[in-house]
């Protein structure tokens, strides 16, 4: 019956959301939440200014992704929802469509047909993991390091993070246990396909912890995507995880002496949500913005200016130089040949049903 009555709302949502385009009532204004630093500036010059060009609405930037379920929940507790478009990892898209917290799409009907022909769900093909979630960009999680504070061997692999001995100094890691609980099991001799099965104990949990505690007192932990890039800049950490993107910046951009480490990149999926809640002129806004943002030509021209891969098939033969180096983005992608030939793929499935029991571990253990 619940089920029912969620379709149905959904289905009178959408109707008045597509009512409102008809009618040519959209709200004139829109928050569009995301996660700053060189991420935002990219969805800035290739996604908001054009549309805000295009059609006079005024964009209102907020940072708070890193927080977007917690903040969601809130929201529509007490109905008040005040954010229009939000972007969000996968993990955390299919919790938020579990909920009823963000509205269901019809992919075809709702977005962009793909430049080449193909439908928007051929388009982005399995990387349509929700009903609720618009895919933007493969990126992934790595690790840079600074080159001259690493000896003469630089590190090749993912466990030099828990090798102190040979890279004496502070790290930064990421304050969740994403990530870091799979690198901690595959650096203590579990095998790629079976960390999930394992992390899935309590034994394994407890093993992965255990991993973690031998550098504990070693970690600076980050909250905020340009944290460690920051870290890396003032010479405070010796290596530390973060988003690729944000680490190329840093590194062609910047001219830091800083190096990425690709070995077990933890591949992830970011992309929008629409929420719950909004009322038919907003929802309408945000369909339109959305439908706007993540063509083909749109998601090829966010690779202009950092190096994740855009989500759609049909834009990646598009993507060409970076628009202010003027050197290609192609080899700078997570998913370049050169740069995937030991990657991690991301369970999100596994998150979705795990991530609030193990957030609420983690931070019991990052207290004691």
């Amino acid at each position: 019956m619940k089920t029912t009555m969620k379709l149905m709302a959904t289905t009178c949502l959408t109707l008045s959301a597509t009512l409102a385009v008809a009618d040519g009532h959209m709200a004139n204004e829109m928050t569009i939440v995301s996660w700053g630093g060189a991420y935002s500036a990219s969805q800035q010059n290739a996604y908001h200014t054009p549309y805000s060009e295009a059609t006079g609405v005024n964009i209102i930037n907020d940072e708070s992704s890193a927080e977007a379920v917690a903040k969601l929940r809130a929201m529509n507790e007490a109905g008040n929802v005040t954010w229009d478009v939000v972007d969000v990892v996968a993990s955390d898209a299919i919790r938020l469509c579990d909920e009823g917290l963000a509205m269901e799409i019809d992919f075809d009907e709702q977005l962009a047909p793909g430049d080449d022909g193909s439908t928007a769900s051929d388009d982005f093909g399995d990387l349509l993991v929700s009903d609720c979630f618009i895919p933007q960009i493969v990126y992934s999680t790595t690790v840079g390091y600074r080159t001259d504070l690493v000896g003469d061997t630089a590190p090749s692999d993912i466990c030099a993070i828990f090798d102190t001995e040979t890279y004496p100094g502070m790290r930064s890691l990421e304050k969740r246990p994403i990530n870091n609980m799979e690198w901690a099991l595959l650096c203590d001799g579990v095998a790629k396909d079976d960390i999930y099965d394992v992390m899935e104990t309590e034994e394994g949990q407890a093993q992965a912890f255990a991993k973690l505690d031998t550098i504990k007192d070693s970690v600076i932990w980050w909250s905020a995507g340009a944290d460690t890039p920051q870290l890396l800049a003032d010479g405070e950490v010796v290596m530390g995880s973060t988003f690729n993107g944000r680490l190329f910046s840093l590194i062609e951009e910047q001219d830091q002496p800083v190096a990425m480490l690709w070995d077990a990149q933890m591949f992830d999926l970011d992309g929008w949500i629409i929420p719950t809640g909004l009322s038919p002129e907003r929802e309408a806004r945000a369909l339109d913005y959305v439908r706007f943002a993540t063509d083909t030509q749109r998601l090829a021209d966010q690779a202009k200016y950092i190096s994740y891969g855009p989500a759609r098939a049909s834009s990646a033969p598009l993507v060409g130089q970076h628009a202010e180096l003027g050197i290609d983005m192609a080899p700078h992608m997570p998913t370049d040949p050169a740069n995937a030939t030991n990657t991690f793929l991301y369970n999100y499935e596994w998150w979705a049903d795990y991530r609030d029991d193990l957030d609420a571990k983690f931070q019991v253990w990052l207290s004691q």
